[in-house]
């Protein structure tokens, strides 16, 4: 069955289909024409002659004439650098020199890219792949009559937004800069960070219609070189239309897609992506999204936050069990309530058993149902309000938590202990630092609940049995993703549930790292270097 969804979508057809949709650019090989004419009519044919493309056709030279054209994309290029370094540097009449041997093109091209154009990035461009690619990116394409090649000068300026603090990851304590949608600036924040030349980086575009820039990240020396390559492989495996944010080479890279957790780390932090890389992990960086990709993911990150090494590490580990806690309250919390109020009232004490007979007299659903119609309502509100317009957010929640709930408990449709065990949940999942992890956390939920009506306190159990074989089943690029919890390491869980002074932690995870294990001289004895993973 497998094997058969497998060879479903990825069959031939697609990538077929595909291919012919974009046949006018990305199979037409053909090399720039000698005429400058025959260049021009070429882009605007392919262009279908768009508006936001600026041509601009002069004449150079006093005693040997010709023709020349630059071609920019309006919106995506700096206007203002290409009448300074371009035009300004193209208008002053040119002389060619008298008793020359050369033949005249040679002559022009040479003195076009290392005399005229006063510019520090220039490459040569000779096919109209390349010329649309770089066109369509912002760059200047400029055209010499009578050549069969340009030059593509580098002069992207288009409007972004900045280096801003990430909304979705606040600190009370460390930096407050996050990425943004630019290739390029993500990279400088994390070069910021990490000022070594083993920081290498490698670059790709992935889709056959945006070719979209992405850049892979680690350090050399560190990061195990298996991981790497590996990464590699499965970027260049990706062949697909379109990458429009990082969630597409998330979904296309991953191990396994048949499950509710996440199986590739992402964070909007550069602090968060340098601390990943500083372990041995490979980044990945794509443009147009400030969110980048970590590989391999530990289950244990996803319940770590920037702050934890911003602080004590005793705050730091309370804080962590604390996390901890709350993943298993909004995992089962209403689960645990609808076992013990229906098959297990053994359990509660008198006074309180009493109390919730009393408050249930008058709601006619059985605790599931009861639960089920308020995490809906709930799970709605919050949907809701990540949609509703800013300024009447805040309007949203205090009706759909408060109006909503009380008026609930008076029609006598749910309980108010219900009420409170729902909210509880809620509160826990938020939590947890990583959204992605929050969100599974709310699908199992439901599984969860319905196990716990059918069966008790034993379908907790075995929900919970099943949930751990599958996490121990999962793996991140070829590591164990409940790793070092199982296969147990010692070492290291120094880094897990709990934090160790930063004096003990002189050691990277060796399930990731079996090169250069030692990150912190200490005046003990640093451990021997592995090559084999320690279980």
């Amino acid at each position: 069955m497998m094997d058969f969804f497998k060879k479903l979508t990825k069959s031939s057809f697609r990538r077929t289909s595909s291919q012919q949709i974009i046949s006018g650019i990305d199979s037409s090989l053909n090399l720039l024409h000698v005429n400058l004419q025959d260049n021009i009519q070429e882009v605007k044919k392919k262009l279908g002659n768009s508006s936001d493309i600026i041509l601009r056709e002069f004449t150079l030279g006093s005693e040997e004439k010709f023709k020349v054209c630059i071609l920019f994309t309006d919106g995506l290029t700096d206007t203002i650098s290409v009448q300074n370094f371009i035009m300004d540097s193209l208008l002053p009449e040119i002389h060619l020199e008298r008793g020359t041997t050369s033949p005249p093109h040679e002559i022009w091209l040479e003195k076009f890219k290392n005399q005229i154009l006063a510019v520090s990035e220039i490459e040569e461009v000779a096919d109209f792949n390349s010329l649309f690619n770089l066109l369509l990116s912002g760059d200047v394409i400029l055209l010499v009559d009578g050549y069969s090649q340009g030059f593509a000068i580098g002069m992207r300026g288009w409007v972004e937004r900045g280096v801003t603090e990430s909304n979705n990851e606040t600190v009370m304590r460390g930096p407050r800069e996050g990425f943004s949608e630019n290739l390029r600036t993500n990279t400088a924040l994390l070069r910021r960070k990490i000022k070594d030349p083993n920081l290498w980086l490698e670059s790709r575009k992935i889709g056959r219609v945006t070719q979209t820039n992405v850049a892979i990240m680690y350090i050399k020396g560190i990061t195990d070189d298996h991981i790497v390559e590996e990464v590699r492989k499965r970027l260049d495996d990706i062949d697909i239309d379109s990458i429009l944010e990082s969630g597409y080479i998330e979904e296309l890279i991953e191990d396994k897609t048949f499950t509710p957790f996440p199986t590739i780390y992402s964070s909007e932090r550069p602090d968060v992506i340098a601390a990943e890389m500083l372990e041995g992990k490979v980044a990945i960086l794509v443009d147009g999204t400030p969110v980048a990709l970590v590989v391999p993911a530990l289950f244990a990150s996803f319940l770590q936050a920037a702050e934890d090494y911003y602080q004590r590490w005793d705050i730091s580990t309370l804080l962590r069990i604390l996390r901890y806690t709350s993943f298993l309250i909004a995992l089962l919390g209403p689960s645990l309530y609808i076992a013990i109020t229906t098959f297990h009232q053994e359990m509660l004490p008198t006074q309180l058993l009493v109390s919730l007979a009393a408050q249930r007299e008058g709601v006619p659903f059985p605790a599931f149902i009861e639960a089920l119609m308020m995490e809906l309502t709930f799970e709605v509100v919050r949907e809701g309000s990540l949609r509703m317009p800013k300024a009447i957010v805040s309007s949203l929640t205090i009706v759909g938590s408060l109006v909503m709930g009380t008026a609930a408990v008076e029609a006598g449709i749910v309980s108010a202990a219900m009420v409170i065990v729902v909210s509880i949940t809620a509160i826990a999942g938020f939590v947890v630092p990583a959204f992605t992890l929050s969100t599974s956390i709310r699908m199992l939920r439901f599984p969860m609940m319905a196990l716990a009506a059918s069966f008790g306190l034993y379908g907790i159990i075995i929900g919970v049995i099943i949930l751990v074989l599958h996490l121990c089943s999962l793996r991140s690029f070829g590591v164990p993703y409940m790793s070092p919890f199982a296969p147990f390491n010692l070492k290291g869980n120094k880094d897990t549930i709990m934090r160790v002074p930063l004096w003990a932690l002189f050691s990277r995870p060796r399930i990731i790292n079996k090169l250069n294990v030692v990150r912190e001289q200490t005046n003990a004895p640093a451990p021997p270097k592995r090559n084999e993973t320690e279980g």
